[in-house]
């Protein structure tokens, strides 16, 4: 059982927003404490991230609360008020303000909260919290999930943990962290620091996944810091959130809707970080090339056409690239057909590694995503029927 850090407290329920699986989770501070957050930059959010940007604009929050399966997304002034009235329903509960409370949501777009229901599970929220469990909060979450997803790590030098867990299978392309993610520690941290480091991170990590190229109406991505195992050192917070964020970034890839393969695409000798993130994003969004991973084809030729598409990277140079399918190089020194095909294995694996040197540059990035099968297609053309 993964436990909260010490200063958080969980509840779980299932208030019938779609079925019988848990619904409706509550993450509590004992008070308002230091809290940082992204979230989507699509020109379709939802209120629920409408309402919690304003809410966190003062770097603080007393508590976090997810609806899964709607997303009540694109519902018009009714949704947001139903927003606003969820904050204000959990603040009353935990005897806090409104303006304390994040709201995420996640699930289908275009309909409202069955609000009489989430009302009545509302009502029934202990005015405190009675458990410390981290993984009953991470399968309340989940939508299309298959597992929920949940990390942890010590901060280095410190009594100080960190536990972060997150939700996300599907319309994934990051336009700021992805999907939903919510990360607590017990650290001490000035709300400037705790933005700065969280911020550095989500750009590694959560900003570097990709299942589909779609980028979510609800994407929404917090860490809350409570403070009470006392200070640490910035680097070593740093580095203890990187393990965890990183942890969560495979888990969402592996879990991606139809996935057999996580893909991570590793580009360096690069002219800065951004062009090795993006010619690291071209590989890893190429349907040719996930599905060349999803059958197994050592297909070197896709990862070629897919930096090639990069055309305003005039400084790549293709007799100076190097493509390597795990420890193997196929480009520019060519394989047999025989030595091609006994990559068939690695390529149908459940890590898969393409590694691309550029020859630009000292700089790289690394990405994550998954191969694309029948399974996602059915999958999304069944979604709402």
């Amino acid at each position: 059982m993964t436990t909260l850090p010490r200063g958080f407290r969980s509840h779980v329920a299932n208030i019938g927003v779609k079925d019988d699986t848990d619904d409706f989770v509550v993450i509590a501070a004992d008070h308002a404490v230091p809290t940082a957050a992204v979230f989507t930059k699509s020109r379709f959010a939802g209120p629920s991230v409408a309402v919690s940007r304003a809410n966190v604009a003062d770097s603080s929050a007393h508590a976090v609360v997810v609806i899964s399966k709607n997303a009540n997304v694109a519902t018009g002034p009714r949704g947001h008020e139903d927003a606003l009235e969820i904050a204000r329903s959990v603040a009353e509960r935990l005897g806090c303000e409104a303006t304390d409370v994040v709201v995420t949501s996640t699930g289908v777009i275009g309909r409202r909260y069955p609000i009489d229901r989430v009302r009545a599970g509302i009502a029934d929220l202990p005015s405190t919290l009675g458990s410390d469990d981290a993984d009953g909060p991470a399968r309340g979450m989940m939508t299309t999930d298959t597992v929920p997803k949940v990390a942890e790590a010590t901060v280095a030098g410190s009594a100080a943990h960190i536990v972060g867990m997150a939700k996300g299978v599907g319309m994934i392309e990051p336009d700021m962290a992805t999907h939903i993610s919510l990360l607590f520690t017990d650290a001490s941290l000035d709300a400037a620091d705790l933005d700065a480091v969280f911020r550095r991170v989500v750009d590694r990590t959560f900003n570097c996944v990709s299942v589909d190229t779609d980028t979510s109406t609800s994407d929404s991505s917090v860490i809350m810091a409570s403070g009470a195992a006392g200070p640490v050192d910035l680097d070593a917070f740093e580095a203890a959130l990187y393990d965890v964020a990183v942890d969560l970034t495979k888990q969402i890839a592996r879990d991606g809707e139809g996935a057999h393969s996580l893909i991570e695409v590793h580009v360096d000798s690069a002219r800065d970080g951004a062009q090795a993130k993006r010619v690291a994003k071209a590989i890893v969004n190429s349907p040719l090339v996930k599905t060349a991973v999803h059958g197994g084809d050592p297909n070197w030729g896709r990862v070629a056409m897919a930096i090639g598409k990069c055309s305003d990277d005039t400084d790549i140079e293709q007799d100076s690239v190097v493509i390597r399918f795990g420890d193997t190089e196929v480009y520019p020194r060519l394989l047999d057909d025989a030595a091609l095909a006994g990559l068939s294995g690695y390529m149908r694996g459940a890590d898969v590694r393409i590694h691309v040197s550029l020859a630009t540059g000292s700089a790289d990035a690394t990405v994550w995503g998954c191969d694309l099968s029948d399974d996602y297609v059915r999958f999304n053309a069944d979604y709402t029927t």
